[in-house]
C-alpha cells in the first residue's frame, strides 16, 4: 500500500510571483518588471538569498532568488551564465536589488532573462531583503497549513458520509458547498451522470455541455496534470478509477479560489466518490441508470418544469434538437435488457426504472422517423428479448415539443397501470395505447375520488366481507370475458355445474342479477374501481 503524500507535495500551495510584488514590504523597494513580464503567474515555492555565481546547483525549482549582483559586476559572461543556471533550475523569478554593484539594470541579464522566460526584477531602492524573505515564507507556511487543514476538514466531512451509508448525490453537495462553484461527475465519453451546486450555476454550465466538453476537454487539468489550458477559468478536473481503469471524471467547473486550492478540492473529491463506489459494491444501479432515473422521475413528477431539465437532458447525452420523443412504459421490464435493445436497433434513448415494476424508456428520434413503426419494433423485441408476449408495452403519443414530454410519460404510465392486472384478459395490441384501455382507463384516473371508492364498497361489500376470494377472482373473469360462461370455467379449471353454483353465490350476496346488463355493467365498473385502488 502506498503511503499518500502530504498535500503540498502534490499540490504545492505557493503564492506566485505577481502576488509577491504586491507585497507591502515588496512595493516599498519600487519593484520594476524588466525582463519576461507575461510570465508573472509562476508559483514561488521558497526564497533564497543568493549572491554565489553558481547559485542553480543549490536550488530544486520554484524559488525567488534575491541578490544584489555583488560577485558578477564587470563581467558579463558571469551575468548571463548566471540566469542560464536559474532557469536551468527551475527558479520562479530573480529580483535584483539596485545599487553599488548595479546602479541601473544590466542589459546582458535582462536579454538573457528575457531569452529564457525567466522573470527579472530590480528593485529601486535600498530593501533588506530578510525582511521580503520572513514576510513570503511566513505567508507560504500559512498557506502550507490552510492546505493541511482544509483537506483534512474536508476529508472528515466526506468520509462521514460515507461511513453514515449517504447517497453519491449528498457526497457532491458537500464537495459543492465547499468550492462554491458547480461539480459535475461524468463517465469517460462526457456524458453527465451527476451534479451539484446552485442550480442556477449548474444549469449554466449544463446548457451547452456538449460543446463546452469537446472545447475545453483537451485542456482541463488533472492530477496527472495533463492538459496546458483552463486553469484560468478554474475548470479544474480529478480523474475517477482505480486498480489502473479510468471510468470517470469529476469537474469543478469556474472555480474561484486559487488553483492549489482546487485541485485539492477535486482530489480529495475524487477520493471519496472512488471510495463510495468501492464500498456499493456491485449495487442493482450504476450510475449512469441512477442519473436517467433521476431525470425521468423528475419529468414524470412535474416537479421541476420540463424547461429547466432540457440542459440536463442534454447533458446526459439524449439528443433534444428538432426530435420527436416517445414516451413509453413497459411493465416488469428490467432497464438492462431494455437499454440493449435501444443498442440493437440503434435507437437514441434513456431508460429508468420506475415504481411498482414499471420502466419508463424515452425515445429521441429525427423527425422524418416514423414514430409508430419504430415504438411497434422495439415493442416488439422487447417481447422477444424477454420470452413472454405478454410483456406490455404502453405508450403515449408522439411529441415534438419538449414542455410536452412529461404529460406524455405521465400518460404512458397511466396506461400501463390501467392494463397491469388485466393483460392476460384483454386483446391488446403491440403497443398499448390510451384509447385502447377504454373504461378501464377512465377508472383508474378517477381511483383516488372518495365517492368512486364509497361506490366501489357499496356494490362489493357481499364479497368483500366474506372470506371466500374465490369468488371474488370468479367474478372478475367472468365480467372480463363478456359473461363468457364457457371461458371462464375454463380459465379456472372448474365444470360449468360448479361455475354456476359460484355464480349463484355472487349473485346472492351482492344482490344483483348479472344477466341484467345494466346491474352487471355497475359491478363491473365498480370491480374496476376496486382493483384500481389495491394495485
Amino acid at each position: 500500500m502506498t503511503t499518500t503524500p502530504e498535500p503540498w507535495d502534490v499540490l504545492q500551495p505557493a503564492l506566485s510571483v505577481r502576488q509577491v510584488l504586491t507585497l507591502e514590504r515588496v512595493l516599498a523597494g519600487e519593484p520594476e518588471v524588466v525582463a519576461a513580464a507575461g510570465r508573472l503567474d509562476r508559483p514561488v515555492r521558497w526564497v533564497h538569498v543568493a549572491e554565489a555565481p553558481d547559485v542553480g546547483v543549490m536550488l530544486s525549482g520554484g524559488e525567488m532568488v534575491l541578490t544584489t549582483g555583488v560577485l558578477l559586476a564587470g563581467d558579463e559572461e558571469k551575468q548571463a551564465e548566471y540566469v542560464r543556471s536559474l532557469h536551468r533550475a527551475e527558479a520562479a523569478a530573480l529580483v535584483l536589488g539596485l545599487g553599488r554593484a548595479f546602479p541601473a539594470p544590466p542589459a546582458v541579464m535582462r536579454r538573457a532573462a528575457e531569452r529564457c522566460g525567466l522573470p527579472m526584477i530590480v528593485l529601486h531602492r535600498p530593501f533588506p531583503f530578510a525582511e521580503l524573505t520572513e514576510e513570503v515564507q511566513s505567508r507560504l507556511v500559512r498557506r502550507k497549513f490552510a492546505a493541511v487543514s482544509l483537506s483534512e476538514s474536508v476529508r472528515t466531512a466526506l468520509t462521514a458520509l460515507i461511513t453514515g451509508g449517504a447517497p453519491l448525490q449528498s457526497l457532491l453537495d458537500e464537495i459543492a458547498s465547499h468550492s462554491a462553484c458547480p461539480v459535475v461527475l461524468t463517465n469517460l465519453a462526457h456524458r453527465v451522470l451527476a451534479t451539484a451546486g446552485e442550480r442556477s450555476a449548474v444549469d449554466d454550465v449544463l446548457r451547452d455541455w456538449e460543446r463546452i466538453a469537446r472545447q475545453a476537454w483537451g485542456h482541463l487539468p488533472g492530477r496527472s496534470g495533463s492538459g496546458g489550458g483552463g486553469e484560468g477559468d478554474g475548470w479544474i478536473r480529478a480523474e475517477l478509477g482505480g486498480r489502473g481503469e479510468r471510468w470517470g471524471r469529476l469537474v469543478l467547473c469556474g472555480y474561484r479560489g486559487d488553483t492549489a486550492t482546487g485541485r485539492l478540492l477535486a482530489d480529495r473529491a475524487a477520493e471519496a466518490v472512488v471510495l463510495h463506489r468501492m464500498l456499493g459494491g456491485t449495487a442493482a444501479h450504476s450510475w449512469e441508470e441512477q442519473s436517467a432515473q433521476s431525470l425521468l422521475t423528475d419529468l414524470v413528477s412535474g416537479v421541476v418544469p420540463a424547461r429547466q431539465l432540457l440542459p440536463r437532458a442534454r447533458a446526459a447525452g439524449l439528443p433534444v434538437n428538432r426530435r420527436t420523443f416517445v414516451p413509453l412504459v413497459v411493465r416488469d421490464g428490467e432497464p438492462a435488457r431494455l437499454e440493449r435493445v435501444l443498442r440493437l436497433l440503434g435507437l437514441s434513448g434513456i431508460v429508468a426504472e420506475l415504481a411498482d415494476g414499471a420502466t419508463a424508456v424515452l425515445l429521441s428520434l429525427a423527425r422524418d422517423q416514423d414514430a409508430g413503426v419504430l415504438a411497434a419494433n422495439f415493442a416488439a423485441r422487447v417481447r422477444k428479448e424477454a420470452g413472454d408476449e405478454r410483456t406490455v408495452v404502453a405508450a403515449a403519443d408522439a411529441r415534438t415539443v419538449w414542455d410536452e414530454v412529461p404529460s406524455g410519460l405521465r400518460e404512458a404510465q397511466h396506461v400501463a397501470d390501467a392494463v397491469a392486472d388485466s393483460s392476460a384478459a384483454l386483446d391488446l395490441p403491440a403497443v398499448v395505447r390510451l384509447r385502447d384501455v377504454h373504461l378501464r382507463g377512465l377508472i383508474r384516473l378517477l381511483r383516488d375520488d372518495p365517492q368512486v371508492q364509497s361506490f366501489a364498497e357499496r356494490e362489493l361489500d357481499g364479497l368483500l366481507c366474506g372470506p371466500d376470494e374465490d369468488l371474488l377472482a370468479v367474478l372478475r373473469t367472468y365480467l372480463a370475458t363478456g359473461r363468457n360462461k364457457s371461458r371462464t370455467a375454463q380459465l379456472h379449471h372448474v365444470s360449468r355445474p360448479a361455475l354456476y353454483r359460484r355464480l349463484e353465490a355472487i349473485q346472492t350476496r351482492l344482490g344483483v342479477d348479472l344477466d341484467d346488463f345494466e346491474q352487471a355493467a355497475s359491478v363491473h365498473i365498480a370491480l374496476l374501481a376496486h382493483d384500481a385502488q389495491h394495485g
